[in-house]
């Protein structure tokens, strides 16, 4: 596809052959085109003699962005936890807000994306075949990722047959479960609202976009994206074999050698992706930012690792002092999150560094045949 397809001349929303043309500067007659046809009956060509009106572009709290996509996306994510909570609260499993985290945030990628133009009167392949490439890309990537993570949530819930062991303390607090819907659904929808912000916005918002096209780094968000899902992916993966080998102590073999929480990790990089994505075809609006950062907040400061090691901690220090003692070491010799500079001579960061590029030949090898 021609570069123009993505410019602001001719933004992905819009098919090429839609043009906008102005009858004269003022704003109630601009109107939409084919390059077919003439101007409507009663306007005039293109007056060259006057500029084209100025279009005001929104600030990060300009009132458009809450119209369009923030307050829907809250809507949604709300009512999505109210009915969780409720099955949360039926079951007396906590972790139901575990199995919404993954596929609300896809449930609402895609209604952003295709559902709406579906629900307005297209059918589902019309409302496809508007999505440019760069946005199937965004909307393949974060239905990989969701997907991935939903079947592993589902899996070793049922599996386990009873609620996550990090919750069961939580739950004997006074009226628990009256308080929850407050304190823990509703918070976690509204992180779900700004995390999704790079895979709805684009969307649904016609505000101000960061120019440009840059194919190198639309190539590096490929990269980053297959390196975090391969991260996860091996994180996960080396641990469920870890436990179903008998492993004992504190799993510090594999990925689990580059940082202590590979897995959240992997998550960041995954939403760093989306906006290095826009931004690379020319769909960044500043707001999206806030994505990829209220993610990497929840991860560290509210859920994530820390309330997974806080967890271990308490447990631990309780009723398993070796394992404990080993915690606390592992603590010193490797970072939470990121790496230390020494891990750049570990095999392991650079077999998911490896696997970054294998995504990107996948992805520009798809693209050209395309």
């Amino acid at each position: 596809m021609a570069s123009g397809w993505f410019s602001r001349g001719s933004s992905p929303q819009t098919p090429p052959d839609v043009q906008v043309q102005f009858g004269n500067s003022k704003p109630d007659n601009i109107y939409l085109t084919s390059n077919n046809t003439g101007p409507p009956p009663g306007t005039s060509h293109v007056d060259t003699t006057h500029s084209i009106p100025h279009v005001h572009s929104p600030s990060l709290f300009d009132v458009g962005i809450l119209k369009d996509t923030l307050a829907p996306s809250f809507g949604l994510h709300s009512g999505l936890a109210i009915i969780a909570w409720g099955a949360a609260r039926y079951t007396g499993r906590l972790e139901a807000k575990d199995w919404l985290w993954p596929s609300g945030q896809v449930v609402n990628a895609w209604w952003s994306a295709v559902g709406r133009k579906v629900f307005a009167g297209l059918t589902l392949t019309q409302a496809l075949s508007r999505l440019s490439w760069h946005e199937r890309l965004v909307l393949s990537g974060v239905t990989l990722w969701g997907g991935r993570l939903f079947y592993r949530i589902a899996k070793r819930s049922i599996a386990r047959g009873k609620d996550d062991p990090r919750y069961e303390e939580v739950k004997k607090e006074e009226d628990f479960w009256t308080k929850s819907l407050f304190t823990t659904f509703i918070p976690e929808a509204f992180f779900q609202m700004l995390i999704s912000l790079p895979f709805t916005a684009p969307f649904r918002h016609e505000g101000a976009v960061l120019t440009g096209y840059h194919p190198h780094i639309q190539m590096l968000a490929v990269g980053i994206f297959s390196t975090g899902l391969a991260l996860e992916t091996l994180a996960d993966h080396q641990l469920d074999k870890f436990k179903a080998e008998g492993g004992t102590g504190i799993l510090r073999e594999g990925v689990w050698s580059i940082v202590r929480n590979p897995n959240y990790l992997g998550d960041a990089l995954v939403h760093l992706s989306f906006i290095v994505m826009l931004y690379g075809s020319d769909m960044l609006a500043p707001i999206e930012l806030l994505g990829p950062l209220a993610n990497y907040c929840f991860l560290r400061f509210f859920g994530g690792d820390k309330e997974k090691e806080a967890h271990q901690t308490r447990r631990y220090s309780q009723s398993q002092p070796e394992k404990f003692a080993e915690l606390e070491q592992f603590k010193s010799e490797k970072n939470s999150f990121f790496p230390r500079a020494e891990e750049f001579t570990n095999k392991w960061l650079w077999t998911v560094l490896g696997l970054g590029g294998l995504g990107v030949v996948v992805e520009e090898t798809l693209r050209t045949l395309h």
